[in-house]
């Protein structure tokens, strides 16, 4: 009885492809989750570059020049 238990614990073939197969969906999740991860932290990045950029106030006076225009 003890050497029929031991046969059945075993994985047969089709449950090892198996079990690789979701080993490969699991890494391949993992790494779309990743990279979504990264994108989102990228966009946030330039996002928070964006709204946090001053504006050159010599840009104003140099385009008012450029039109024959002073700030005073």
């Amino acid at each position: 009885m003890t050497s029929a238990t031991i046969q059945l614990v075993a994985p047969t073939q089709a449950e090892r492809k198996l079990l690789g197969f979701a080993d490969l969906l699991t890494a391949f999740v993992e790494r779309r989750i990743a990279r979504r991860a990264e994108k989102r932290v990228l966009a946030l990045d330039l996002l928070r570059e964006q709204q946090t950029r001053r504006q050159d106030p010599r840009a104003v006076d140099h385009m008012l020049a450029q039109v024959g225009l002073s700030r005073r």
